[in-house]
């Protein structure tokens, strides 16, 4: 009796024979591009540099913001905080240390 095979090789040879037995397109109607860097420069790290700077990218516009405008944080809300914040530092070391 033959083991089963493993479903992953079975898989893979499903996919290996439907690629061998489909069409293929043939080259694109302008040919097969030639193999290059993307900004069109040679592989000279200066013509890079040129071209980054020649083409600066453009940032998108801000959208203005609709809304309340924020406003800053009271001073007694900040200093609260703080304190809040150093007690509860404070107890936890407190705990550590007297275990």
């Amino acid at each position: 009796m033959s083991e089963p095979k493993d479903p992953e090789r079975l898989l893979a040879e499903a996919l290996q024979a439907q690629a061998r037995s489909a069409p293929h397109p043939g080259p694109p109607s302008g040919g097969w591009p030639e193999p290059g860097l993307l900004s069109g420069t040679g592989a000279s790290p200066l013509e890079r540099e040129r071209a980054a700077l020649a083409h600066p990218p453009r940032k998108p516009a801000a959208a203005p913001r609709r809304g309340v405008p924020a406003r800053p944080l009271p001073v007694y809300w900040v200093l609260g905080l703080a304190a809040l914040l150093g007690f509860a530092t404070g107890a936890v070391i407190g705990l550590i240390t007297l275990f």
